[in-house]
C-alpha cells in the first residue's frame, strides 16, 4: 500500500462544526473501541473521513446527521476489520474499567449504568448504533436517515431493544 498523502488544512467552517459536534465523535469512538488507544485511533480515522467527505456535505441538511452517518460507518467498518483479525486481550483491559463512575454516590445506580454499558457493548454493530442514537434522543426520522433504515424499521428495532433491555436488566 502506498503511503497516504497528508490531508490539506481544513477550512474554518469544517473545523468549527467538528468542534461543536465533537461529542458525537467521542461517543461513537467510545461505543465501538474498547482500548483507549483504539478509541483515539478510531476518533482520528472518523475525523479524517469526515474531512475527506466534506466536499460532499450539503449545508441544507443537519451536520450532526451527516457526521453520525460517517462516524458510524467508519466505526462499523473498523469493527468488522478487527473481527477478521484475531487479537489477544487480557481481562484487565475491560473497557468498562476506564469509564467514569457516573453514580459514585449511588451504588445501585452505578451498577445499573455498568449493566447498561455491558448490554450496549454486547449488541451487534447496527443495534449498537441504533441504541447510541436513541440514547442521544435523536428523533426516529434522523436515526432512520443516519442508519439508512425506514422510520418504521427504526421504531420496531427500538421497541425490540427496549424489551430485550428490560428482560436482561
Amino acid at each position: 500500500m502506498a503511503p497516504s498523502q497528508p490531508l490539506p488544512e481544513p477550512p474554518a467552517r469544517f473545523t468549527e462544526l467538528l468542534q461543536r459536534h465533537r461529542g458525537i465523535l467521542v461517543k461513537v469512538a467510545g461505543s465501538y473501541a474498547r482500548q483507549r488507544e483504539d478509541r483515539e485511533d478510531l476518533a482520528q480515522e472518523i475525523a479524517a473521513q469526515l474531512w475527506r467527505a466534506w466536499p460532499g456535505y450539503d449545508p441544507a441538511r443537519p451536520f450532526s446527521t451527516w457526521m453520525y452517518r460517517i462516524a458510524l460507518n467508519v466505526a462499523i467498518s473498523q469493527l468488522r476489520g478487527r473481527a477478521r483479525t484475531p487479537t489477544l486481550q487480557a481481562a484487565a483491559d475491560d473497557p468498562l474499567d476506564t469509564l467514569p463512575d457516573p453514580a459514585a454516590h449511588d451504588p445501585d445506580r452505578a451498577q445499573q449504568v455498568e449493566r447498561l454499558y455491558r448490554f450496549i457493548h454486547a449488541l451487534p454493530p447496527l443495534d449498537r448504533a441504533l441504541m447510541l442514537l436513541h440514547l442521544e434522543e435523536c428523533p426516529q426520522r434522523e436515526i432512520a436517515e443516519v442508519l439508512g433504515l425506514s422510520a418504521t424499521n427504526v421504531a420496531t428495532k427500538i421497541g425490540r431493544l427496549k424489551a430485550r433491555l428490560r428482560n436482561e436488566l
